[in-house]
C-alpha cells in the first residue's frame, strides 16, 4: 500500500486526477511480494510461475471489479472499512470484518519486514545468522514507526520515486532477462492444476493493493467512471509487469536455483544479467519495495480505521485500545508485525497474508450482494469473485494446514478472536449502558 492514503484530500480539498489515481494502484501493488514469493510459488507452479500471476490477475479482477462499484457507490477515505458497513450495517459482522482486516495488514505487513531482512541478507553476503535476519527484518519494524511519527508527507513522496525507481529496475530486467536468455533450452516442468492454484493463492497478495484505490473515491471529480478506470488500468500494468519479471526469471534460471534462492530471487537472477551492477540494483530495488510496502501497509491501515472511528463506522474496540491516540497505533501495530516476523518464516508469513486477503475480499464482496441495488453490481460478477476467492483460498489452505499447520491454526484465531473480541465488547458496552439508564 501507498502512504499517499494518509493524506488523501477530501471532496473539499484538491480532487485526485485518473492519473493518480492509477499512480496510486501502481505504487499500491507493484514489488514487494514479487521479490519475497517467487521461490515460494515455484515449490508448487514449477516453471508455471508467469502462469499463476496472469491467473492472480484474473481472480483479483472479480474482486476489482467489486470494490470499484462500492467505491463509486460510496466514496471514502476508509475504503473497505466503509464497505462492511455499509453492507451488513454497524454490528458485530462489520466490527469484527474490519478487525480482521487490520490483522491482514499487519500479516501483510510482516511479510515485507521479512522479505526486507532476506534482501539485506543477501546484499551483505548471506552471512547473517537465520536470528540475525529475524533482528533485521524486527529493526526496519522500528525504523519505519520512528519515521510515520515524524510526519507522512515527505514519507509518501519518498516512497513514489522509491516505486518508480522499483517498477523501472524491474522493467530494464525483465526485457534484459528475456533478450539474453537461451530461450532454445528452457523447458517447462512441474506445475500440477493443484500445484499451480495454490501458487497462485500464495502470489496474491501481490494484488491486494488495488484496494488503495478505493480510498481516494472521495477525492475524484466523477468516482463512477474514473474509480474503475483507474484500477483496472493499475491491476493490467502491473501485471503485465508480474508475467514479464517471472518469464525473465524461469528463462534465466532452473527450478532447481529459484528453490535454492527462495527469498532473493531476483536479486540473484539479475546477477546473470548485468553482473553484480544488476545484483546490487535488483537487491536494493527490493530493500526500497520491502520498506515503503512495510512502512504504509501497516500504518496507513491503522490510521484509516482510526479516521473511520471518529464516523461511527468501525469496531469501537480497536478504538478503546490501539487506536486510541497515533502514538498508541503505531506502537500496538509494530509490536504485532514485530512478534509475526520473530514467530514465522517469510514463506509461512506470505501465505497467512494471502489467506487473509482471500477471506476479507470474499467477504467484503458477500456484503455487496445485500446493497447491489445501489451499486448496479452484476450479481453473476459479484458470485464469481466470492467463488473464486473462496477456491484459492480452499487449496491454499489445504496447503498450508499439510505444510505449516501451526499458521493455519494461528490466522483461523485471529478470525474467530475478531469477532469474539468484537462481541464482547459489544456485549459489555449493552450492559453498562443498561445499568447506567435511570
Amino acid at each position: 500500500m501507498n502512504s499517499a492514503l494518509l493524506k488523501t484530500p477530501s471532496k473539499q480539498g484538491k480532487s485526485i486526477s485518473l492519473f493518480s489515481a492509477t499512480a496510486l494502484g501502481i505504487g499500491g501493488m507493484m514489488g514487494a511480494g514479487l521479490f519475497s514469493l517467487l521461490g515460494t510459488a515455484s515449490m508448487h507452479a514449477g516453471t508455471h510461475i508467469p502462469l499463476a500471476f496472469f491467473l492472480g490477475a484474473l481472480a483479483a479482477s472479480f474482486s476489482v471489479y467489486s470494490y470499484a462499484k462500492l467505491g463509486a457507490t460510496f466514496p471514502s477515505s476508509g475504503g473497505a472499512a466503509t464497505f462492511t458497513v455499509m453492507s451488513f450495517g454497524p454490528g458485530v459482522i462489520s466490527g469484527g470484518l474490519n478487525i480482521f482486516q487490520y490483522i491482514a495488514y499487519l500479516i501483510a505487513a510482516a511479510l515485507y519486514a521479512a522479505g526486507f531482512s532476506e534482501y539485506a541478507n543477501t546484499l551483505l553476503g548471506g552471512g547473517l545468522s537465520p536470528f540475525e535476519v529475524k533482528v533485521v527484518g524486527a529493526g526496519i519494524v522500528i525504523l519505519c514507526a520512528g519515521i510515520n511519527l515524524l510526519g507522512t508527507a515527505i514519507v509518501g513522496r519518498a516512497e513514489m520515486l522509491a516505486i518508480g525507481f522499483v517498477t523501472i529496475a524491474l522493467l530494464l530486467f525483465a526485457v534484459e532477462g528475456i533478450h539474453i536468455a537461451d530461450i532454445s533450452k528452457f523447458e517447462m516442468s512441474g506445475g500440477s492444476i493443484n500445484g499451480i492454484a495454490i501458487a497462485t493463492g500464495i502470489l496474491y497478495i501481490n494484488y491486494q493493493g488495488f484496494g488503495v484505490v478505493t480510498n481516494s473515491s472521495g477525492a475524484m471529480k466523477a468516482p463512477q467512471k474514473e474509480l474503475p478506470q483507474a484500477m483496472f488500468t493499475a491491476l493490467i500494468l502491473v501485471t503485465i509487469a508480474y508475467v514479464l519479471v517471472s518469464t525473465a526469471t524461469i528463462f534465466l534460471l532452473p527450478p532447481a536455483q529459484i528453490l535454492s534462492f527462495n527469498g532473493h530471487v531476483l536479486a540473484d537472477a539479475a546477477r546473470l544479467v548485468a553482473g553484480k551492477t544488476g545484483f546490487v540494483v535488483i537487491g536494493a530495488s527490493a530493500l526500497l519495495a520491502c520498506a515503503a510496502a512495510l512502512n504504509a501497509t501497516m500504518f496507513a491501515a491503522s490510521n484509516i480505521a482510526a479516521d473511520m472511528l471518529h464516523k461511527n463506522t468501525i469496531s469501537k474496540t480497536l478504538g478503546s485500545t490501539v487506536l486510541k491516540t497515533k502514538v498508541y497505533s503505531l506502537v500496538g501495530s509494530s509490536c504485532s508485525v514485530i512478534i509475526l516476523v520473530l514467530l514465522f518464516p517469510l514463506a509461512v508469513v506470505g501465505q497467512m497474508a494471502s489467506l487473509a486477503f482471500l477471506l476479507v475480499y470474499a467477504a467484503v464482496t458477500f456484503g455487496h450482494l445485500r446493497v447491489r441495488n445501489q451499486t448496479g453490481a452484476n450479481p453473476w460478477l459479484l458470485w464469481g469473485a466470492i467463488t473464486v476467492n473462496l477456491g484459492l483460498f480452499a487449496a491454499l489452505f489445504i496447503s498450508v494446514v499439510k505444510t505449516a499447520p501451526g499458521s493455519a491454526i494461528s490466522l483461523g484465531c485471529a478470525l474467530v478472536g475478531s469477532f469474539l473480541l468484537e462481541a464482547s465488547y459489544r456485549k459489555r458496552k449493552s450492559r453498562n449502558t443498561q445499568v447506567n439508564q435511570p
